[in-house]
């Protein structure tokens, strides 16, 4: 078992206390937190009245001074025109936009839940998710409308953001100026409800409260060191856990500058890096995928000082493909869930020239990490089983569901990994995506970073597919670079003595695009597909 805050007590500077929340469940946090992303944005805004905060898609600029001022006129209008309260259920589905930060702010400010809806999703996933989320009020933009419009004669209210090309999306929306409300921001207060990537049949919603949200974006400012003289580009999904907290949130705390895309496009992202001296970015293995196919125009970007990765594993080779492009930028590898409000764990220094390179860090203070077996014991050093996490940043229900995967105050991941010796997590699958041939462990990761270090590979996912023999087989989708002409052939000759012969596919498929999920990440279930 390894606690977090035993970890981090020789290399950041912080202290953590003990609340009681209402339902008399003991909390450990950083002393110097806000209760709410809300009085951040307050204490900030004093602070930076005229620092800007966003520049949107359309590179109109936003002070700390307007993002206050736009959060508590809308704030306004859905309490006095909608009457929507605490705890009041509100699905926000809106791109990566200014209005989409001042909707997640006014809502905190209310107290009301956020429930943030994927724009990648086709009108029959959305409506599923709105569904299960018992949501009593809508904002979309006005591009989603047609989808949504039953729901405004079912009762449920429908604010659309205007024309954003424009202007300011909620600018015809007033309330009575004439009325105050304070701000319901309490420590325990649910603030979001997102739901996994999963698919929308079987995605949880994972309900996340202001402690949880506080928490994780204290533990990026601190480990990270972010303050009110970074600049970020969003590179992801706002609605995102990643996007929300780790960006949006984060920044809005310390008080920097964000560039909001309303679509990621990776060449416009390194043009806003140089352009803006960008000096932090937080992307998934994807996006960085997609930034080093445009490094050769970008070779020097001297303002960039940090990156973080999250959302998925990233392969050695591509951690040192980035060293070599951004060879004075510290790379931190990050690993979380949406159920850890973002990160469980954090590499505290520049991981590809770590002697660990392939871990994901160290568990954040205030929370505890453990490997355990099938039997639930606890695992020595070394060991692979499953990863068990609690504390602060960790949810203590989903909606509407009771799940295994929360126990007497733990989270079991579905992921395997390892601890060790000095306390760094190596995560090496999903136990739904391990591949057991005729008994043999085989631990996709493994085998992807060896499929990346043959010549003409770029990238690859490994899975499992039936085989009447063994089970199951190894099955491999392939990504060249451009203009290699590698065969099947060839790749098994080049992996024999690098891994085990049973680790080895044995079929292959060969693609332009190594499928996604909507969050970016890589979509396994659907690479199997490809081979059944």
């Amino acid at each position: 078992m390894i606690y977090g805050t035993t970890c981090w007590q020789d290399k950041i500077d912080f202290t953590l206390t003990t609340y009681t929340l209402p339902t008399g469940k003991i909390i450990e946090t950083y002393t110097d937190l806000p209760t709410s992303l809300y009085e951040s944005l307050c204490h900030t805004a004093a602070v930076y009245p005229h620092k800007k905060a966003i520049i949107d898609n359309y590179n109109r600029v936003y002070t700390y001074g307007d993002f206050l001022k736009k959060t508590d006129e809308f704030a306004l209008y859905l309490s006095t025109a909608l009457g929507i309260t605490a705890n009041s259920r509100v699905a926000v589905m809106l791109y990566s936009s200014f209005e989409f930060c001042v909707a997640y702010l006014a809502l905190t400010k209310l107290g009301a839940v956020t429930i943030p809806l994927p724009t990648k999703m086709k009108e029959r996933e959305i409506t599923s998710l709105i569904d299960k989320s018992g949501a009593q009020h809508i904002i979309c933009d006005q591009d989603f409308s047609p989808w949504l419009l039953k729901y405004k004669e079912m009762g449920i209210f429908l604010i659309l953001s205007g024309n954003q090309e424009y202007g300011y999306g909620f600018s015809h929306y007033r309330g009575n100026e004439h009325t105050s409300i304070s701000p319901d921001s309490g420590r325990n207060n649910v603030n979001l409800l997102l739901f996994t990537s999963g698919t929308t049949s079987q995605s949880k919603g994972v309900v996340l409260r202001n402690y949880n949200v506080m928490h994780a974006i204290g533990s990026y400012q601190k480990i990270l060191g972010i303050s009110s003289e970074d600049r970020s580009v969003i590179p992801i999904p706002s609605y995102h856990v990643t996007g929300l907290i780790a960006l949006i949130g984060l920044f809005v705390h310390v008080g920097g500058t964000l560039y909001l895309h309303k679509y990621f496009n990776a060449k416009r992202v390194l043009e806003c890096v140089k352009e803006h001296q960008i000096t932090f970015l937080h992307g998934s293995p994807t996006v960085f995928s997609m930034l080093l196919h445009e490094a050769e125009s970008y070779p020097q970007l001297p303002s960039l000082r940090q990156l973080a990765c999250g959302s998925g594993y990233i392969t050695h080779q591509c951690l040192q493909r980035i060293h070599a492009w951004l060879q004075n930028v510290s790379f931190h590898t990050v690993y979380g869930l949406t159920e850890t409000s973002s990160p469980a764990t954090i590499f505290p220094s520049d991981v590809a020239t770590s002697k660990w390179i392939g871990s994901s860090g160290l568990p954040i203070p205030g929370t505890v990490l453990k490997i355990v077996d099938d039997n639930n014991q606890e695992l020595a050093p070394g060991e692979v089983g499953e990863i068990l996490i609690s504390g602060t940043v960790v949810l203590d229900s989903y909606y509407n569901l009771k799940s295994a995967a929360l126990q007497n105050g733990w989270l079991r991941t579905g992921d395997l990994g390892y601890l060790n010796s000095s306390g760094y997590l190596f995560v090496v699958d999903r136990i739904k995506d391990m591949v057991n041939r005729g008994g043999e462990k085989v631990w996709s990761y493994d085998v992807e970073n060896a499929l990346c270090k043959i010549p003409g590979v770029e990238e690859a996912a490994v899975v499992g597919v039936p085989d009447n023999i063994y089970g199951e087989a190894v099955a491999a989708v392939i990504k060249c670079t451009a203009g290699s002409a590698l065969n099947a052939a060839q790749i098994s000759n080049a992996l024999h003595g690098k891994i085990a012969t049973y680790k080895i596919p044995t079929t292959f498929i060969f693609c332009d695009h190594i499928p996604l999920t909507p969050n970016g990440k890589v979509d396994k279930k659907k690479i199997k597909t490809l081979f059944t």
